[in-house]
C-alpha cells in the first residue's frame, strides 16, 4: 500500500516575513535620512546662489546710487540695525524703488533707485520662494523681507560694523543662529 505524500504548502515562514519586514525598514531609514540630506544640501547651494546674486545687485546699485543700500538719506540706517535684520531694505533698494520708477518715471526723486536689479524679487511672480507671493494684478507691498531657503530673513549691515570693508551679507543656515564674528558652520555669507 502506498502512503500518500504530504506535499508542503507553498507559503513563507514567520521568520521569512520578519527579516523580509526587517530589511524593508531598513531600506526605507536609509532613503528617509538620504533624502534628509540632499533638501538640506539642495537648500545650502540655493542660499549660496542667492547671496551671490544680492551681493552682485548691491554691487550695481552702489555703482548706480554712490553709497550702498541703507546708507542713504531714505532708510534711517536700517542697514546696520542691531541685529542685522534689515532685509527690507534690500527688498526695498533692489526691487521697489525700481518698480515704483517704472510705475511713475517722471518722479524728481533722485535719491532712490531707478531700476531693478534683481528681478526676481518681484512678489508678483517669484518662485524662488524668498518672498511672500502676491496676486499677479495687484500691486507690491513697499515692506516685504527676503527669506532665505529655511524661512529666516537674509541679514544685510554696512558700515564699521561690517567685517568686509563695504557690506556683510549672510543667511543664519538651518540653525537659524548666527553670531557672524564666529566660524558657524551652516551660515551661509559672502564674508
Amino acid at each position: 500500500m502506498k502512503i500518500p505524500s504530504r506535499k508542503p504548502s507553498a507559503a513563507f515562514t514567520l521568520v521569512e516575513l520578519l527579516a523580509v519586514i526587517a530589511i524593508i525598514v531598513i531600506l526605507a531609514g536609509i532613503v528617509v535620512g538620504g533624502l534628509s540630506h540632499v533638501r538640506d544640501k539642495q537648500a545650502r547651494e540655493k542660499a549660496k546662489i542667492q547671496v551671490s546674486m544680492l551681493e552682485r545687485a548691491i554691487d550695481e546699485y552702489k555703482l548706480d546710487m554712490g553709497a550702498f543700500p541703507g546708507t542713504g538719506v531714505n532708510f534711517g540706517g536700517l542697514a546696520s540695525s542691531e541685529d542685522g535684520d534689515s532685509s527690507q531694505v534690500l527688498y526695498t533698494a533692489l526691487f521697489y524703488d525700481g518698480y515704483e520708477f517704472s510705475e511713475s518715471p517722471n518722479r524728481d526723486d533722485w535719491k532712490k533707485a531707478s531700476s531693478i536689479y534683481v528681478t526676481e524679487l518681484d512678489p508678483r511672480s517669484s518662485q524662488a520662494g524668498w518672498l511672500e507671493i502676491v496676486a499677479a494684478d495687484s500691486t507690491p507691498p513697499a515692506n516685504l523681507k527676503l527669506k532665505d531657503p529655511w524661512g529666516a530673513n537674509y541679514r544685510y549691515r554696512v558700515g564699521d560694523a561690517a567685517q568686509n570693508p563695504d557690506f556683510d551679507l549672510w543667511s543664519m543656515g538651518k540653525d537659524g543662529k548666527t553670531d557672524p564674528a564666529s566660524q558657524l558652520l551652516d551660515d551661509v555669507r559672502n564674508f
